[in-house]
């Protein structure tokens, strides 16, 4: 399947902090991810993070400095990029 980038495509860039249950966080910042739409809760990206990461006993999430962008997505190009070069 060829990938066409089209002007219309969203990322979201922010700033998340998770804390864990049983102790510990993690945090990020700058973060890309691509986005469906033209929009995504905060809830929503929390869950996407925490499923996408596979993160176990997630306690709070907090999602900051929330910026939606107009950019190519980059799954689709770097999983093309994997399939090329393989024998």
């Amino acid at each position: 399947m060829t990938h066409i980038q089209t002007n219309d495509e969203k990322r979201v860039c922010f700033d998340f902090e998770i804390d864990f249950s049983n102790g510990g966080g993690i945090q990020g910042q700058g973060f890309r991810l691509d986005i469906p739409g033209e929009t995504i809760s905060d809830d929503e990206l929390a869950d996407y993070i925490v499923r996408d990461m596979r993160l176990l006993m997630v306690g709070e999430v907090r999602i900051l400095n929330k910026t939606i962008i107009t950019e190519a997505h980059k799954r689709q190009a770097a999983a093309k990029g994997r399939t090329e070069t393989r024998p």
